[in-house]
């Protein structure tokens, strides 16, 4: 929300204040969904008729392929969807309401944190009967997590807004997305892809974090985003040499094991894809490279995150109040005090 310089110079210092936050309550109602409470039933959820509506306008079929791509620190989740031009395009960005532990990989049970990675979601890892109302399984490990030894089970995007390594994204939030992308399964999709990443993987915030015990592995992660970013095609993942490998075709097919050294590729699904992601690469060598910042902007960390919009409900309300609007079975608001402490104010 902007206002004309005249009636911002007029503005006391509290009616400024209150005029952003009112226009953070009014971006978390219009980010929360279209659904209330009222039209959530148990049967798992259909898609509305002003989804439908907003699909045909952006060129999408309800049954075309979906893809979701998730940024902890903006607690955002987006939904793509393959249109006309037979390219993905943002359908809808959704707010996390939850999410637990830090930047980084999840690596072993009870760390806390999220995933982070490249995951597929098939059919059978819909859950229409969650405790958390309708949910989907990462897949979490996937096969380069399970051969480097990971350990975590039952890693889902939920409802409510409770995380123990879960995206929570209110029972409105997941009971649109589960609709989404039930709609592509059942229709012939075999499976969507996952992005999970800490941050949107710009050029700043790789030079922000470059300090990071993690940025070997996030320079992986921001090959495939780069790869998506460039083309808005699903980028084909393989792992070998212990990691992920983008776009690429190997002698005697996939590799067979994620730690081995990668047999020699092909070639290039895309040369002048190759190319420019690249030249992406190269803007990142010069970001993370250079003296490490002084201090880093994060505030103290204390567990997770949450979006702005839902933070600005949760002083609002207050947690029993907040659960109440979001979630059908009032689960509690995981570690209030926690989402209550940004850290990532001011970034």
């Amino acid at each position: 929300m902007r206002f004309p310089s005249a009636l911002r110079n007029a503005a006391t210092p509290s009616r400024w204040k209150l005029s952003r936050a009112l226009a953070v309550l009014a971006l978390g109602v219009a980010l929360s969904g279209c659904m209330s409470l009222d039209d959530l039933s148990e049967a798992p959820p259909k898609l509305t008729g002003k989804m439908m509506a907003e699909m045909s306008k952006k060129g999408m079929k309800p049954e075309s392929p979906v893809l979701v791509r998730i940024f902890k620190q903006e607690s955002e989740l987006e939904v793509w969807k393959v249109d006309r031009t037979g390219a993905y395009a943002l359908l809808k960005t959704y707010p996390i309401c939850r999410w637990s532990g830090e930047l980084g990989p999840k690596t072993k049970t009870g760390d806390r944190h999220a995933p982070e990675g490249f995951y597929h979601v098939s059919a059978g890892m819909l859950n229409p009967n969650s405790k958390f109302y309708v949910s989907f399984n990462l897949g979490y490990p996937n096969r380069l997590e399970k051969a480097k030894g990971y350990t975590g089970e039952a890693l889902m995007v939920h409802g409510a807004c409770s995380s123990s390594g879960c995206y929570a994204m209110t029972d409105q939030g997941v009971g649109e997305i589960y609709a989404v992308v039930q709609k592509a399964l059942s229709s012939g999709q075999e499976r969507f892809q996952v992005q999970a990443y800490p941050f949107r993987m710009t050029a700043k915030n790789m030079a922000t974090y470059r300090g990071n015990e993690n940025m070997s592995f996030w320079r992986t992660l921001k090959e495939g985003y780069d790869a998506f970013e460039v083309t808005r095609r699903q980028p084909a993942v393989s792992v070998c040499g212990g990691r992920y490998v983008f776009n690429r075709t190997f002698e005697g097919g996939e590799p067979a094991d994620p730690l081995a050294a990668c047999p020699p590729a092909q070639s290039a699904i895309d040369t002048q894809l190759m190319a420019r992601v690249e030249a992406e690469s190269r803007k990142a060598d010069g970001a993370v490279t250079g003296d490490l910042p002084m201090s880093s902007s994060m505030n103290a960390y204390v567990d997770g995150g949450m979006h702005p919009s839902f933070r600005a409900l949760l002083k609002q309300k207050g947690a029993k109040q907040l659960a109440a609007s979001i979630s059908a079975t009032k689960y509690p608001i995981s570690r209030p005090d926690a989402a209550l402490a940004d850290p990532f104010d001011g970034r």
